[in-house]
């Protein structure tokens, strides 16, 4: 006659395969989830479930409850010093105060360059790149053909770059 070890074991290996899949899935990681297995062995082990009707259903519900329990805990678990460090070291990526003094000031040098364009060129740049009109549009208000305005863009946005370009150099 097998014993109550030998029952209770021969019961947990038929739901080993289900335990450790469902546990696997619930905690988001194999290796929890083997951990929660191994729990739900010795808590099974050293129940009186084999005296029950119907151990297995009773085994369900011990690997579900831990599953909850691990759920609970994970959600309230404090921080390691080292991860509160990890989180505190993360780089900011707003720009400092230099960065934001040097942008402004390229910004002012762009808009004195612009100035330096022609009044219809400024225009038709200001139009398609500060106010995001559809080239057909500037092409209609100023009376020229759109392929006109694609290449008034262009010389704009070319003589501008240049021109930073000049004065970034002058800079240094």
């Amino acid at each position: 006659m097998a014993s109550h070890e030998d029952k209770m074991a021969a019961i947990f290996m038929r739901e080993r395969a289900g335990i450790s899949r469902y546990l696997s899935g619930r905690t988001g990681s194999p290796e929890d989830g083997e951990d929660l297995a191994q729990e739900a062995w010795i808590r099974f082990s050293r129940s009186k479930a084999i005296m029950l009707a119907a151990p297995v259903p009773y085994l369900r519900r011990l690997v579900k409850n831990l599953a909850i329990d691990h759920s609970r805990s994970a959600s309230q678990r404090r921080l390691h010093s080292r991860e509160v460090n990890e989180l505190l070291n993360v780089a900011d990526s707003q720009p400092g105060p230099e960065d934001i003094a040097i942008s402004r000031d390229r910004l002012s040098n762009l808009a004195k360059i612009m100035e330096e364009l022609p009044a219809r060129r400024r225009a038709i740049l200001y139009a398609a790149r500060i106010e995001g009109q559809p080239h057909q549009q500037i092409a209609l208000t100023h009376g020229v053909s759109k392929r006109t305005i694609e290449l008034e863009i262009r010389a704009a946005i070319e003589y501008c770059s240049a021109r930073l370009h000049e004065t970034d150099d002058t800079e240094e």
